[in-house]
Parts: C-alpha cells; sequence; structure tokens
C-alpha cells in the first residue's frame, strides 16, 4: 500500500490516458465498454478506478456508475469532479459493501497491475463476479509480460540485471514482487485466473496494440492520421496474433 500511495502520488494517472498512447487504450476499452452496454439503466462498478477517467465518463452519460478506489490521492481527483459518481475508498479483495448480482457490468482496470499472487487475482475476479448480475460483463485489464520483457528489459538495457536478480524465469517471465509496483502476464496466465474464478470469456483485446511501441509517432501524429491509426487498430485488436506484445490486453467475460 505504501508502495502504491508513493508512486501515485507522484504518477499522474490523470494524464496517462489522456496523452496519444493512453488515448488507444482509452478508446479503445470505451469502444467495448459501449459494445456491451446495452441499456442506458444499466449499473456499473469500476474497481480500481484511479482519477475517475473511466467511471466519470460513464456517468456523464447517464449510467449510474459506482468507483472503488484503494489510494486516496487519486480518490480525491476523482471526487473533485464532482460527478454523479458514488465513489469510496476500497480494495478488490474485499467489496463487502455491495450484495451479490448488484451490477450489470464490473470494470477491473487496474487492480491486476498491482495483485501479485495467483490467490490475489483469483479473488478480486470472484468478488467482482459475486456482485455483478447473472449474464452481467466483466471487463479485467492486464499488463502484458513481453510487453515488459521487450521495453523495460531489452530497449532500457535491464534485462541481464533482471535475470541475474531472478526478476525472470529462464523461459522470459517476469517474476513480480510489491516492491515493483507492476505485475506482468501472459494470456495463459489469464486462462488460469479465469478458470479457477469459474468465469466465461467472450473475447479478449489488445488494447494498446503496439501504440506504446509508438509513444514518439503518435505524438507527432495529426489529427487526421491519428484517426486513422485508431480506425486500423480497432479493426485489428480482437486478433489473436496481436495480443501478446501488446502493453495491456482487456479480457471480456461474462457471469453465467
Amino acid at each position: 500500500m505504501s508502495e502504491l500511495e508513493d508512486y501515485y502520488g507522484k504518477f499522474c494517472e490523470e494524464k496517462r490516458l489522456t496523452r496519444r498512447h493512453g488515448q488507444v487504450e482509452y478508446l479503445t476499452s470505451m469502444h467495448f465498454i459501449h459494445h456491451y452496454l446495452h441499456d442506458k439503466k444499466a449499473r456499473i462498478l469500476d474497481i480500481g478506478a484511479g482519477t475517475g477517467r473511466y467511471s466519470v465518463a460513464l456517468a456523464n452519460e447517464g449510467y449510474q456508475v459506482d468507483a472503488i478506489e484503494l489510494v486516496k490521492y487519486n480518490l480525491g481527483v476523482l471526487k473533485a469532479k464532482k460527478s454523479s459518481v458514488k465513489a469510496y475508498q476500497g480494495t478488490a479483495l474485499d467489496l463487502s459493501r455491495y450484495q451479490d448480482e448488484t451490477f450489470d457490468m464490473t470494470l477491473l482496470f487496474g487492480p491486476m497491475y498491482h495483485l501479485y499472487s495467483f490467490e490475489d487475482k483469483v479473488k478480486a475476479l470472484s468478488e467482482a463476479k459475486r456482485v455483478t448480475k447473472m449474464g452481467g460483463m466483466i471487463l479485467v485489464a492486464y499488463c502484458m509480460n513481453d510487453y515488459s520483457i521487450i521495453i523495460h528489459g531489452f530497449r532500457d538495457g535491464y534485462i541481464r540485471e533482471a535475470i541475474k536478480q531472478g526478476k525472470i524465469t529462464d523461459d522470459f517471465h517476469t517474476v513480480s514482487h510489491p516492491k515493483d509496483l507492476y505485475d506482468y502476464v501472459r494470456v495463459e496466465d489469464i486462462d488460469r485466473f479465469n478458470q479457477a474464478a469459474g468465469l466465461k470469456r467472450i473475447e479478449i483485446i489488445a488494447a494498446d496494440g503496439p501504440a506504446n511501441y509508438m509513444r514518439h509517432t503518435l505524438k507527432e501524429m495529426d489529427d487526421e492520421t491519428f484517426d486513422l491509426f485508431m480506425k486500423y487498430h480497432l479493426s485489428t485488436c480482437q486478433r489473436k496474433d496481436m495480443l501478446g506484445s501488446s502493453g495491456h490486453t482487456l479480457d471480456i467475460l461474462i457471469k453465467e
């Protein structure tokens, strides 16, 4: 908790999703949220809501939105936006303030980045499942393993030191601890989490695809070219061959 408080006190989560590479993730996630929301009266829970980038936008569209955020600083920024979002401090591992089958859609867009054990990830999924209505949707974001290996390992030059410290296995899977702040997974890891939680996948999306490798290029694009890039990305992000090296994936699940 102290590591996250320190990190988010310095890192501006609000700006991340407004920069060009962050917009790709945000616009893609919102595209699929809207695709699976069929009722304007739907009730949504945003777990790990950060500063409210998603929850406030959805509330402004007329949805009834609750938000849970662990970090006090982020929660303060969210509440300062004076939206209709009902925001509370809390953790993805304990949603006991809510009864079973309360929400039509549940978003887990941050917690899986900062949970490090298999058991905690499954518990977060199970709690999200519990509070979601039968037939409701659960959308879960993950940070992907090979993005970390390529960017932090090879591009930034930490690969040999990380192997020496036991942070990368012989088959190049990252090993994360709370002091590392982020945990990275592969699709087969996500499959195991879902199986243990008893959740069925509808589809899994490369939420930002190549965007994080193209930060400078995207920043320099004119608006017309960026719109064309988004059209390309949305036409390819559902392809399985785009998943592994994407910075983030969006797993779209249904409670049956």
